[in-house]
């Protein structure tokens, strides 16, 4: 029984898939709470399809994947949040107008280039068993990264997710802070969505934050429970798709998807109350 349990851990694609599984559902967990607590749950579904086009270009001009739909993914980021700050149309409706555009943009390059169907299928639908060394990094650079600025810039993130007015007359800038958050969101999709897919990637940003909002009402503690809970739906994910011979992608959002489900039911009608009330502290 043990030997089949621990069998998988045998191979070094596993264990590279595992690895950057587990990172990136720490990754996602840990801005996911930014975006469930703004209310901008689709905005990572619509960033994965905004470097949906990225990707694709990359793949048909054949330069670097992290080079090409990079850059595209933070200026998709960077647009997508200052067509909303001028509040002439809302949030929801420009990421529908950048988002939906740069995917027609990917789904056009693939209609007219077929060689690069098969690098766009693994972008959309994920390939954590071909993970490579270079996805492992890309993601855990992308990590540190992200937690490094946010730490640092900690107070302002918190103001500007609450209360961007506040802040704004308090001295805090909103829009630059927005564009920190939009640009490291893109980034993290961008190391991310290899893995997960374009198609699945909004879930593992979204259930671990919303489930650890069920848990707590502190946002502090909300920053270190949802990437444990993104981490540990990785990992579980990961041995579960082994086991089952089912999609790693596909498993790892389930097992995220079920640990929702899971803590919604224990919590009652307390626990999703906490919802409506977070503490900054």
């Amino acid at each position: 029984m043990l030997a089949t349990l621990f069998e998988p851990f045998g191979y070094s694609f596993f264990n590279n898939g595992l690895a950057v599984a587990t990172l990136a559902g720490a990754l996602c967990g840990l801005l996911g709470v930014f975006v469930v607590l703004r209310g901008m749950s689709y905005i990572g579904h619509g960033l994965s399809h905004a470097v949906f086009g990225g990707a694709a270009a990359s793949a048909v001009v054949g330069i670097n994947y992290f080079l090409g739909a990079g850059i595209w993914a933070v200026v998709s980021g960077v647009l997508i949040g200052r067509i909303a700050r001028r509040r002439i149309i809302g949030a929801d409706a420009a990421i529908g107008v950048v988002t939906t555009a740069s995917f027609a943009i990917g789904l056009a390059l693939l209609n007219r280039y077929g060689q690069a169907k098969k690098s766009i299928e693994a972008v959309l639908f994920g390939s954590v068993l071909g993970v490579q060394p270079a996805d492992i990094w890309a993601v855990s650079i992308v990590a540190v990264l992200v937690g490094i600025l946010i730490v640092a810039f900690y107070r302002r993130l918190l103001f500007a997710t609450f209360d961007p007015d506040v802040a704004q007359v308090t001295g805090v800038k909103v829009a630059w802070v927005e564009a920190l958050v939009m640009m490291m969101l893109s980034l993290t999709i961008l190391v991310t969505m290899r893995v997960i897919g374009t198609l699945l990637i909004s879930a593992l940003l979204v259930i671990p934050a919303a489930t650890s909002r069920m848990l707590t009402n502190s946002f502090a503690r909300m920053l270190w429970i949802s990437p444990v809970l993104g981490a540990v739906a990785g990992f579980v994910g990961m041995n579960a798709a082994y086991h089952l011979d089912t999609s790693a992608s596909a498993t790892v959002i389930l097992v995220a998807a079920f640990g929702f489900v899971s803590v919604y039911a224990a919590t009652g009608i307390r626990g999703r109350a906490r919802v409506a009330h977070v503490h900054h502290i």
